[in-house]
């Protein structure tokens, strides 16, 4: 969490003032209700919310002695509300505060981050409109296999990002969740009724069963979704990344006036943004393995995910909240160059339609390994000699035993392969 890398909305929610009015938010809450219970005094809860307040400085040195944050963070609340203090954090645990927190965090960290793909998908969208009939070769191994069009290659990513949305949808809800349930989670010297109205108030669920902590079972799903969102990124980085090297050239990072590629050779335009996305899905990615260990702690709690958390959830959710930011912005400066897809798409002498030349025998008579041959005995001379592939099929005798010269050259029509863009499109945008 650099601030090369960080944005301050994201970055916000992990500072310490954003984690101590959220502890403040869930200890007054839960005054509230105690309050109401007849557990504390109404004027003991009123106080709370009247004089309540924390300094970040003033906790950190309290717990240079403490060296318990929480203990800290209520030995300065004390200090501000005075006598009534006593009442808070009756009958709650430590992590009744902790866990109940970063749900808070981590649900609020979602909503950028919906944005974020939002507005990646608002560009992929746009620019996939914009080439739905832009013709372009694809491939697969990395080598020229049939055409497609280039708008086909974006509404694939869009797609994606569509499917990662929901399931970032499902992993705000399922972590997002509430625990106010004592020492082992058996809600001994504390109500359930607490645990509702803090719930309720803070925009969360309540968690079922909590032990000490609330499951990491929960956690570890919502970072394997994040790491997840960081390999869509990646995918979508390395496409752009092959398009743009100098011998392909079919589309490229913009490079804007007064932008340098290197300092030793002034003709470069290197992929740098979406070669920095790559790196940043790998931060993210790495903070999968960590959340998924989490799960299993001792009994009903033991504290080795704390230092786990403490780090993967700020650098995983600032570093996703960039890198998806990042992303919109190439995805809707890019450059496009059709004129390069299509010398590329031309550039095997009409290879990519073999597929069609090799159906087509098999449906006038043809076997299919004879045909196989056939056609790939010519396929190859092109590799090698890079001959016209129609011509060569023209003089094969064996070809045009089965389809005439006549019959081949409508097997080479691009339009072929694009008949059915309008039935993607419809499958992935509607209509």
């Amino acid at each position: 969490m650099i601030p090369r890398y960080s944005r301050p909305e994201m970055a916000k929610i992990w500072d310490s003032d954003n984690r101590y009015r959220i502890w403040l938010e869930i200890e007054a809450h839960a005054c509230d209700a105690q309050a109401t219970l007849g557990v504390i005094p109404k004027s003991a809860a009123e106080a709370v919310w009247a004089r309540g307040k924390v300094e970040a400085a003033r906790i950190d040195e309290i717990e240079r002695t403490t060296k318990h944050d929480v203990i800290a963070f209520l030995t300065n609340l004390a200090e501000h509300v005075g006598e009534e203090a006593r009442f808070v954090h009756q009958g709650m645990t430590s992590s009744d505060v902790l866990d109940t927190c970063l749900a808070v965090q981590l649900k609020q960290a979602s909503d950028i981050l919906l944005d974020d793909i939002d507005r990646v998908m608002a560009a992929l969208k746009r620019r996939a409109l914009e080439h739905k009939n832009t013709l372009c070769v694809g491939r697969s191994h990395g080598i020229h296999a049939e055409p497609t069009t280039f708008g086909i290659k974006l509404a694939g990513h869009y797609a994606e990002f569509a499917r990662n949305r929901a399931r970032l949808v499902q992993a705000r809800h399922d972590v997002a969740t509430c625990a106010i349930s004592g020492a082992v989670g058996t809600f001994a010297n504390i109500d359930p009724a607490v645990e509702a109205h803090v719930a309720a108030k803070m925009g969360l669920t309540i968690e079922p069963v909590s032990t000490q902590i609330i499951p990491r079972d929960r956690h570890a799903f919502f970072f394997a979704t994040l790491g997840v969102i960081a390999g869509a990124v990646e995918r979508l980085a390395i496409e752009l990344r092959h398009l743009q090297r100098t011998e392909v050239r079919e589309a490229e990072e913009y490079f804007a006036p007064g932008q340098k590629g290197s300092s030793a050779m002034p003709h470069k335009r290197n992929p740098v943004l979406t070669e920095n996305l790559t790196g940043l899905a790998r931060i993210v990615r790495m903070a999968v393995v960590p959340a998924l260990e989490n799960i299993a702690l001792w009994h009903e709690r033991d504290i080795s995910h704390s230092s786990v958390e403490r780090m993967i959830a700020p650098d995983a959710t600032v570093t996703l909240d960039f890198a998806l930011s990042r992303l919109a912005g190439v995805v809707d400066r890019m450059m496009v160059y059709p004129d390069a897809m299509q010398r590329n798409l031309d550039r095997l002498g009409g290879l990519v339609f073999s597929q069609r030349v090799l159906l087509a025998l098999t449906q006038s008579g043809m076997s299919r390994e004879d045909a196989y041959q056939a056609v790939q005995r010519n396929a190859m001379k092109v590799w090698q000699e890079g001959a016209s592939f129609l011509a060569l099929l023209k003089a094969d005798a064996d070809v045009t035993r089965y389809l005439k010269p006549d019959a081949l050259a409508p097997l080479f029509d691009m339009g072929y392969h694009t008949k059915h863009v309008d039935t993607i499109f419809r499958r992935v945008f509607g209509a």
